[in-house]
């Protein structure tokens, strides 16, 4: 059951990230298309809970506890999310006529969004280690951590590279 949530994870990110997102061609994408992606991108944040919650083993203490801080984090997580789609449409649209400013720009945006990641797990470090013991907060940041690696190597599969 775990391994049918992993495979669900990669499929919706690949989708909610990538779809409407055409490198080279030009489009948009309607406020239907819009909708649908909104919905895959909701059904991949259950899914992921879903995932966690299977492989948290939480006490009923612990998920009192530790339930809301992960909510508010998964809302700073979509934030974080919604400006990487950002990017990567910005990076779609000037793909054919990429100026070496808008790749610095994309550069720049790309590595602190990255730093963003890494600041907003910093921040609930803390919180989950008060309302989880040690291993239970480290297995959280690993499966946040591997999700969202899995998200990345999608992502990297299917965005092409600059070209020169």
């Amino acid at each position: 059951m775990k391994k049918s949530f992993v495979l669900f994870l990669i499929a919706a990110a690949s989708t909610l990230l990538l779809a409407g997102v055409s490198f080279g061609q030009d489009g948009e994408a309607d406020s239907q298309y819009d909708q649908y992606v909104q919905l895959l991108r909701k059904d991949l944040r259950s899914g992921k809970k879903q995932l966690i919650a299977l492989n948290m083993e939480l006490s009923d203490a612990e998920a009192t506890k530790f339930w809301p801080i992960y909510d508010e984090y998964a809302a700073e997580v979509k934030n974080l999310n919604d400006q990487r789609l950002s990017l990567i449409s910005d990076y779609a649209k000037n793909f054919e006529n990429l100026s070496d400013t808008t790749a610095a720009s994309l550069s720049e945006r790309s590595i602190m969004l990255d730093k963003a990641f890494a600041d907003l797990r910093l921040k609930y470090l803390g919180r989950n280690g008060k309302a989880l013991p040690g291993k239970k907060a480290a297995l959280f940041f690993q499966l946040d951590k591997r999700i969202g690696l899995l998200i990345d190597l999608q992502l990297a599969v299917e965005i092409p590279l600059v070209v020169l």
